[in-house]
């Protein structure tokens, strides 16, 4: 891809990214509060203002690097974590289940709503900003599925891990969660390996693909 072209699809991909990145992390602390845990509330973090989410590897630049070298077609990020304290949950094992699947539903509801978008585009008449509204949509679909399915993987930290310890018996639970200090070196040597991508595309796909075939879309 030429300069002008990279640019482009920054743009385009910016706000579904901010978004999906800004509303993943205010779900887990807005599930966290009404759970009983207010960690992320008094911090600040139940907040739709990006700048109280942006880590600047996570959702500048990892982002922008994936745009360029996967044309857009394999993008994802992160921000920085909302800190949760488990133990001030009501029901600290049980609870954790709803604080971690909290981000993942926020990227599902997101996906289905740019899939609107998309189709709602589709249905009007041609003008001037139809085909940048169209691939806006399309990413926001792409993204907030691909950190929907990267979440769920059950590698402590990410929000799968947390869920397997939640459904874990106790004695489990407490061995897999033992894995969290080392979840993230995990995911880098799967990225770098590109088995990450193998994993999750191929699920983003096929949340696609039935998302567009349920809104009748191309």
């Amino acid at each position: 891809m030429d300069a002008s072209a990279i640019l482009v699809l920054v743009a385009l991909y910016a706000i579904p990214m901010i978004f999906a990145i800004t509303l993943h992390e205010a779900a887990h602390g807005y599930v966290a509060r009404h759970f009983g845990d207010y960690t992320a509330y008094q911090a600040g973090r139940i907040s739709l203002n990006p700048l109280n989410h942006i880590d600047p590897i996570g959702t500048l630049l990892v982002p922008v690097i994936l745009v360029v070298t996967t044309a857009g077609q394999f993008v994802f990020g992160w921000a920085k974590p909302v800190p949760v304290n488990f133990s001030n949950l009501r029901d600290p094992k049980r609870d954790m289940l709803w604080v971690a699947a909290a981000g993942p539903g926020a990227n599902l509801a997101m996906a289905l709503l740019w899939a609107v978008v998309l189709k709602v585009v589709t249905m009007l008449p041609i003008h001037y900003f139809s085909v940048p509204m169209l691939r806006m949509a399309e990413g926001g679909v792409i993204i907030n599925l691909g950190l929907m399915v990267l979440n769920l993987i059950p590698i402590p930290p990410l929000d799968g891990g947390r869920i397997a310890v939640s459904l874990l018996p106790n004695r489990l639970a407490y061995r897999f969660a033992m894995i969290e200090p080392y979840g993230f070196i995990i995911i880098i040597v799967l990225l770098a390996t590109r088995s990450l991508s193998a994993v999750v595309w191929p699920v983003v796909q096929s949340c696609r693909n039935l998302i567009f075939a349920v809104l009748g879309l191309p």
